[in-house]
């Protein structure tokens, strides 16, 4: 089971930092994407970490603002989120896959069951 608390409401130019917790398994070789869904929008990915290697991705649009980082003796990914947008607003989910990153949504085994992040003023 994946939860993520840490969403919110923050105002332009703000940050917010979401947490993935694990429980019931081990993060440790798990890749754990964040995916966002704006309304009326299609999921995205935003970020990936790799359990295997430690690769990680982000989407152009967050690129230099989004941060994902793993703390294996917490079981739990973070995504820090800085010099939010209001396009940044959506319903964010982290996901876990053994091993690699993909940007597939369909391969990711578990779900966490999303946090809503608005930045508005």
């Amino acid at each position: 089971q994946l939860v993520e608390p840490g969403g919110g409401v923050v105002q332009p130019g703000g940050s917010l930092r979401l947490s993935c917790a694990a429980s019931g398994f081990t993060l440790n070789y798990y890749a754990i994407g964040w995916f966002r869904q704006a309304p009326g929008k299609e999921r995205e990915g935003v970020s990936c970490i790799s359990g295997s290697d430690g690769s990680i991705y982000y989407v152009n649009s967050v690129k230099g603002r989004f941060t994902i980082s793993r703390d294996n003796a917490q079981n739990t990914v973070y995504l820090q989120m800085n010099s939010l947008k209001p396009e940044d607003t959506a319903v964010y989910s982290c996901a876990a896959r053994w091993g690699f990153c993909t940007p597939h949504r369909s391969q990711y085994d578990y779900w966490g069951q999303g946090t809503q992040v608005t930045v508005s003023s």
